[in-house]
């Protein structure tokens, strides 16, 4: 970044972690980002540097901040937006007031506004010198009251003009059923999920303490590291699966798939009809699960022809297996006739219990994000049962809202019955 007095490189501003990142922002690629990861990732710091940078770029817009509780923005986004005009090397271009907390370029008389969310009648009477508000950001996106007070909020701020972007930054809260954690896996055009870490970052921004603390959370309370300083959603202690990674799939890991393995769960209604694309990788113990579908009131033929249309089980080239849940004979045999090699699954006494604990057992359960919305809010929300009178956890696993589980059991159901015998 380049001002009047001195140029600043901005590799000495944001960590490598999000070079990409803002490589797709200038480049116009994406109109939302979505930051979230854990302590010393940087994450903010970022954020605050790229709203000023769009800022500066698209000269007829302004810009918003925004917390849940207004009491905390003086020392939250606004001390970092002025941390990132320091950094950029452009105080002298910029004036800050704190009643009314704004900060104004002086040559364009653009504005960056700071509101809590406490009162967010004031939202619906910004008065803008001209313009229009298009770029907002969201920061401690988990405090706010849900998807649909974001919702109105972008509805009330981006109003006219040609350019809108947004961020919204968070640590991820620790349970997975968390209303954030779950949106944040709904897949939108033009957004970008970014997860970042301290590892990411430069040690010496950190400091040996900050890397002493995180060293010995590690070994003193693992969980508690992960989520603080890994920004996982690592339950708390009632999540079946402790060990999903949810995030996209790179192409260049899904290019080394040698064996695919295709999974069914029969439905209907209200039950789904679930199927699921995986691949296992032995030496990494880590199962991919990187397609899925979903249906209600589709007949076998519908869906045969959806499988065929993906590809399933079409690729003479490598081994593939397409297996399902054997309670419906009939509907295997229908996929037969319509040409897909589909077997039952061989269930038996314990078989339920052995392929659940196969697949805890895992070392990674890794699920695409973007291609498995529905499969990752499944495996993220699936939590053992409680008694209602003591609280205790519950032995078995609920039958209830798995059906992409199923289909992944079935999917994988050759290897582990392998190990299970």
């Amino acid at each position: 970044m380049t001002s009047e007095k001195k140029s600043i490189k901005l590799s000495a501003l944001v960590s490598p972690a999000f070079w990409k990142v803002h490589q797709q922002v200038k480049e116009g690629a994406v109109q939302e980002v979505v930051l979230k990861g854990g302590r010393g990732s940087t994450k903010s710091s970022y954020a605050a540097i790229e709203l000023v940078l769009q800022l500066i770029k698209h000269k007829n817009c302004h810009g918003v901040a925004l917390r849940k509780v207004g009491g905390t923005l003086r020392t939250s986004v606004f001390a970092q937006i002025w941390w990132a005009i320091s950094a950029l090397g452009m105080e002298s271009e910029f004036k800050r007031t704190v009643s009314p907390m704004e900060i104004t370029r002086k040559n364009t008389g653009q504005k960056i506004l700071f509101f809590g969310l406490d009162d967010a009648g004031k939202l619906k009477s910004i008065k803008l010198p001209f313009g229009y508000v298009g770029i907002v950001w969201f920061e401690e996106l988990d405090q706010f009251a849900g998807e649909e007070e974001i919702r109105n909020v972008e509805q009330s701020l981006f109003r006219g003009g040609k350019y809108s972007f947004c961020i919204k930054s968070f640590n991820p809260p620790i349970s997975p059923r968390n209303w954030a954690n779950q949106w944040v896996l709904q897949p939108k055009k033009g957004r970008l999920v970014h997860h970042s870490t301290y590892k990411t970052t430069p040690t010496v921004w950190l400091g040996e303490k900050f890397l002493q603390d995180a060293e010995h959370l590690l070994q003193t309370a693992p969980e508690k590291y992960k989520h603080e300083y890994l920004g996982q959603a690592v339950g708390t202690g009632t999540s079946v699966f402790g060990n999903l990674r949810i995030e996209p799939i790179p192409q260049e890991i899904r290019q080394q798939f040698e064996r695919l393995l295709h999974g069914v769960d029969w439905g209907w209604y209200p039950d789904p009809w679930a199927y699921n694309g995986c691949s296992y990788d032995s030496a990494r113990r880590t199962l991919y699960i990187y397609d899925e579908l979903t249906r209600v009131r589709t007949t076998n033929q519908q869906t045969a022809q959806l499988l065929k249309q993906r590809g399933v089980c079409q690729d003479k080239s490598r081994e593939e297996w397409l297996v399902a849940d054997s309670a419906e004979p009939k509907s295997c045999g229908d996929y037969r006739v319509e040409g897909l090699p589909c077997q039952k699954a061989e269930k038996g006494p314990g078989s339920l219990v052995v392929g659940m604990k196969w697949l805890q057992g895992l070392e990674c359960i890794w699920i695409d994000s973007q291609q498995c919305p529905d499969t990752a809010k499944e495996f993220s929300q699936y939590e053992y049962r409680h008694d209602h009178q003591d609280g205790q956890v519950l032995e078995g696993y609920p039958d209830c809202n798995n059906h992409h589980i199923d289909a992944v059991r079935y999917a994988t159901s050759k290897i582990w019955k392998r190990r299970g015998q």
